[in-house]
């Protein structure tokens, strides 16, 4: 009898970002213990949300060259050498809204740290933003289909692509609006070869890249709650790691020396989140159930989910499209000492007799009743102020269509320097370009993905900064 093939050893992953914006150091550590586990490993950097592809859409209107995460080179910086060397595969959404850009700028990267050209795949099929694309969200949308400029529209891809390109040898996959859960499946199928029917294994995977892709929220960073769900260690915490066994099953731990924790609690905290059915946790690549699931303690700092099951993936894939909807302008300025809730409150009524017949504006006195407060401002003519703050800054914000109009807000805070009332200062004003958001549902068959190998740079590409 010819001998069974034995399975592949358990795959490895490890998260180094939860967000745009997440720390730079995090990944170190994290490749650092997926060396010395000598196992197959990739490393995940999940760095995209709604807002983030929309501020993404804007940068790559003004620059083609940017659009991606805006971190990458200083997330990679530190590991980048080191992945290529031990063969940890490297799968991130830091594509954003222009993947190509990002591949060029990590295989600048690799000249200046000069270590050899990775790899790199670029995932392809989330941006439905073409004119080609139109009657699709045209008929999607139906009346709500934006009447102003169309700036970008991104469907929620899944996994396939990803797993395709590993398998084909990628050493960096870039994407861009994948489903994030997908930057795990993506590498288990890659590794096991499961069918893309096999539900259960296909739900179990996806669960264990919905423990991974908040980062430092499994380990116990958005858990903690001083005095009530303590966390040691809340400056050097550990970001997560999942050994993925032949089953879809995982194990969860983090990296040696590292803060934080890993306990039932802050996986169960995870598990949930964003979760509206449990037995219906819709993705592109499958709908998983949890409704069954077990979460273990199996050793300190180590968590295990099993029980996951899965269905049948969604035929449609949701659709994000955003459009142009004018300028948001924003100013702030502080009152202090005797009185300064008051004179914070008459700066803002000032404000409001000044402005508030051009559009509506959100007032905040922020240190009184900025977090539990509302957008149309109902608090503040009759808020007790007797014991507010004897440090307040007030807050003001409005969006217009027209730059020239919006940017009156910014002016009249700063005005408040000479014309009262007393006492204020710190004057911080800021204008950006505000799109609007609005999603619908188009069948998977209608969205083909794919991916591309990144191409050798050219010598003025190389040089470009």
């Amino acid at each position: 009898m010819t001998p069974a093939t034995p399975p592949p050893a358990p795959l490895l992953i490890g998260c180094a970002a939860g967000f745009s914006g997440d720390r730079i150091d995090a990944a170190g550590p994290v490749v650092q213990e997926l060396i010395r586990q000598q196992q197959p490993a990739v490393l995940i950097f999940e760095t995209l949300a709604e807002r983030t592809l929309a501020l993404a859409q804007l940068a790559r209107r003004s620059n083609p060259e940017a659009g991606f995460e805006p971190l990458m080179p200083e997330f990679l910086r530190p590991v980048l050498a080191d992945c290529l060397q031990h063969g940890i595969r490297i799968v991130s959404n830091f594509g954003a809204a222009n993947p190509p850009a990002a591949a060029r700028a990590i295989q600048r990267l690799a000249q200046e740290l000069g270590i050899r050209a990775p790899r790199i795949a670029v995932v392809h099929g989330d941006d439905l933003s073409a004119t080609a694309h139109r009657p699709l969200l045209t008929a999607a949308l139906a009346e709500r289909m934006p009447a102003h400029e169309l700036v970008s529209a991104n469907a929620y891809i899944g996994a396939q692509p990803i797993a395709a390109a590993l398998q084909a040898g990628a050493e960096i996959v870039v994407c861009g609006r994948v489903s994030d859960p997908s930057l795990v499946v993506g590498p288990v199928m890659a590794h096991y070869g499961w069918a893309w029917d096999d539900w259960d294994r296909l739900g179990r995977a996806t669960m264990v890249g919905h423990l991974l892709e908040c980062g430092t929220q499994v380990t116990g960073g958005y858990f903690a709650d001083p005095g009530y769900k303590d966390v040691p260690g809340m400056d050097r915490l550990g970001y997560p790691i999942a050994e993925v066994d032949a089953e879809g099953h995982c194990t969860l731990f983090k990296p040696q020396g590292t803060g934080g924790c890993i306990t039932t609690a802050t996986v169960k905290e995870q598990l949930l989140y964003e979760i509206h059915d449990p037995a219906q946790y819709l993705t592109p690549d499958v709908v998983a159930d949890i409704s069954a699931a077990e979460v273990i303690a199996v050793g300190p700092d180590r968590v295990r989910l099993q029980g996951v099951q899965g269905h049948a993936r969604p035929e449609t894939l949701k659709v994000n499209v955003c459009y142009a909807t004018g300028w948001f302008a924003e100013a702030e300025i502080s009152y202090a000492g005797p009185r300064a809730a008051e004179r914070a409150r008459l700066a803002g009524q000032t404000i409001q007799q000044r402005l508030g017949h051009i559009a509506p504006l959100r007032t905040d006195l922020i240190g009184v009743t900025s977090v539990w407060g509302d957008d149309r401002s109902r608090w503040l003519e009759g808020a007790d102020l007797q014991q507010a703050s004897q440090d307040v800054r007030l807050r003001m914000a409005w969006q217009h269509a027209d730059h020239a109009a919006a940017l009156c807000l910014p002016r009249e805070v700063n005005a408040l320097y000479c014309c009262g009332p007393a006492g204020g200062g710190g004057v911080r004003t800021h204008m950006r370009q505000r799109l609007g958001l609005t999603s619908c549902y188009i069948a998977q068959q209608h969205i083909p993905t794919g991916f591309t190998w990144a191409a050798p740079l050219t010598t003025t590409e190389l040089s470009h900064a």
